[in-house]
């Protein structure tokens, strides 16, 4: 047992939940829940209606398609224990099964700021350089795009848990978090984790640096386009195909950024606060991007309602 693991490798870690609102994990377990009851409900939605509509055949909705399984397997990652913690008091978690809940996190993150780089690609091409959309991103483009997105995430991440099996680990066992974060697992060695801390704060920086540029960049190009449009109907056509793009890219890097903060230099920070802002870059994100596209992408609204409440209404006749 890990409390007695005072000279041999401990076999589990315990996970505390949220320090400091243990009494409150019942209803934060509803919450979480409800979060991932509609992320898995929204993103299939999303799903069918891509895959039934063939005039949503086009690689802006085949990106989407790749976020929302992303998204759903994201939140199945961390949702389903924290469900075990929050209602059940599930808190212990074998080692080795802790490392592959943190290995397929943080790969899956990183997927999803590809994914969201990818799809500020498609805007660009589709705004600035309209007449070659159609030749530059084909199909075997975006499957290569897709790929590039997986690929990335597994060799970045994939180090990490070889890094952790590497050290010793005696006598700290509790994880002051709700899942399996790699700083917070790294904190708990009996060794130094000089190596681990560089690397994952290396992988951290690059990718945010990387992909947040790549953005960048690319809505720099695109207001540059749209601000030389004469109409202001073409301009506002243009912004608006760009508007839930936009919405998912503050409401994942915003939570995103803050937990990274404060997981190194945020030493006042509340541990409360911290643990909720990190399971919030989990779950929320992945709950409200099926929701923002459904509302700001008329396309996948119409189809949406053409879908679903022209077969109820066909079933009542």
């Amino acid at each position: 047992m890990a409390e007695n693991a005072t000279c041999q490798h401990i076999t589990s870690f315990f996970l505390v939940g949220i320090p400091g609102l243990e009494n409150f994990h019942c209803w934060i377990g509803i919450l979480v829940c409800l979060l991932f009851a509609l992320t898995l409900l929204g993103n299939s939605i999303i799903l069918a209606t891509v895959k039934l509509e063939p005039s949503l055949h086009q690689p802006m909705y085949f990106f989407l398609c790749m976020l929302a399984i992303n998204d759903m397997c994201l939140s199945s990652s961390a949702a389903l224990k924290m469900l075990g913690i929050f209602w059940f008091d599930a808190h212990w978690i074998d080692f080795d099964v802790c490392l592959t809940q943190m290995y397929f996190i943080h790969t899956l993150c990183i997927m999803e700021s590809a994914i969201l780089v990818a799809m500020a690609f498609d805007r660009f091409v589709a705004i600035c350089i309209p007449l070659h959309y159609a030749s530059i991103l084909t199909t075997s483009m975006v499957t290569k795009l897709g790929l590039v997105c997986l690929i990335r995430g597994v060799l970045l991440i994939f180090p990490c848990p070889f890094l952790i099996k590497r050290l010793p680990y005696y006598t700290k066992y509790v994880i002051p978090h709700a899942y399996c974060e790699h700083m917070a697992v790294v904190k708990l060695a009996s060794a130094n984790t000089l190596i681990n801390r560089v690397y994952g704060i290396s992988v951290a920086l690059s990718v945010i640096i990387v992909d947040v540029g790549l953005i960048g960049t690319s809505y720099v190009k695109i207001l540059q386009s749209v601000f030389r449009l004469s109409s202001l109907n073409a301009r506002s056509k243009a912004l608006g195909t760009c508007a839930a793009h936009v919405c998912t890219i503050l409401v994942s890097y915003t939570p995103a950024l803050f937990s990274f903060l404060t997981h190194r230099i945020g030493k006042n920070v509340p541990p409360s606060v911290h643990i909720s802002v990190a399971s919030v870059y989990l779950l929320v994100p992945s709950a409200v991007n099926p929701v923002v596209y459904g509302v700001k992408t008329k396309q996948i609204r119409d189809r949406v309602i053409d879908l679903f409440f022209t077969h109820k209404k066909l079933s009542e006749k």
